[in-house]
């Protein structure tokens, strides 16, 4: 009998303490590791993890402007967008969330598309993929069911759809990274190559959502990204914008 009561007593000190602890938040997505997990099995031919080819021009060195969106007489850049009906309406609150964030920050507004004809296609395709800047016409940004529908690579994706590549690849990344090609396979050593950038006057950003991790396309587990000269600098945050990426959206659209 006195071990059954010391059973109840317990029972019941456990059911109080799981009302009163509240439950804990999951661990921010890993971003790159999500991104090229997912692709591995892609149908698509991406660069860079991600990035949706054939490129045929890089949008932040874009003489005549026609890879940027468009703004309007009030300072506004709307894109216009389409989603596929395969996304559920949980779904939908990410999508939307990760571009309100993009609204709140920026001249950037995401608008239902209505007859436009260039316009992003957000569709449940084989991957996590972008293209780079405005290509013309319909293009897709791929938010795969299978894991990409995190607030992070959304971001992430609809920031390609803007204009950006991944910071490690800009042009003066030899300055703050170093690429450790013996950690890479010789076939994906590509996914390296430094891109002709503009960076518009803004500082190298290991916070940015662009950034891929340190281990990002390992061989072995190692590094293939190390930070210079701290090594033990955090690249590859799997949040959300930092301050830096909203700068040069504003920045290269005159917000």
């Amino acid at each position: 009998m006195e071990s059954t009561v010391s059973l109840s007593i317990l029972a019941l000190l456990l059911l109080g303490l799981s009302q009163a602890i509240p439950l804990m938040e999951p661990q921010p997505v890993d971003i790159t590791a999500k991104i090229l997990t997912i692709n591995n099995g892609s149908r698509q031919l991406l660069v860079e993890g991600d990035i949706f080819i054939p490129r045929t021009r890089n949008a932040l060195v874009c003489p005549s402007n026609n890879c940027f969106w468009k703004k309007s007489g009030n300072g506004v850049v709307r894109v216009p967008y389409t989603v596929s009906a395969d996304f559920s309406s949980s779904d939908m609150t990410v999508i939307t969330g990760a571009m309100a964030k993009f609204h709140s920050k920026t001249c950037i507004r995401f608008v239902p598309r209505s007859t436009e004809s260039d316009y992003i296609s957000i569709e449940n395709k084989s991957g996590c993929y972008s293209s780079v800047g405005k290509t013309g016409g319909k293009q897709v940004v791929s938010l795969s069911l299978n894991g990409c529908v995190y607030h992070g690579i959304v971001e992430h994706e609809l920031n390609h759809a803007l204009g950006f590549y991944h910071e490690h690849t800009r042009s003066d990344r030899d300055s703050y990274v170093k690429i450790n090609w013996q950690n890479i396979d010789t076939a994906m050593q590509y996914n390296f190559n430094k891109e002709n950038t503009n960076n518009l006057n803004t500082h190298y950003d290991y916070s940015s959502v662009m950034h891929y991790s340190n281990t990002a396309f390992s061989i072995n587990g190692q590094d293939t990204i190390t930070p210079i000269p701290d090594s033990s600098v955090e690249i590859g945050q799997r949040k959300e914008l930092s301050a830096i990426d909203i700068q040069r959206i504003n920045i290269l659209y005159k917000c």
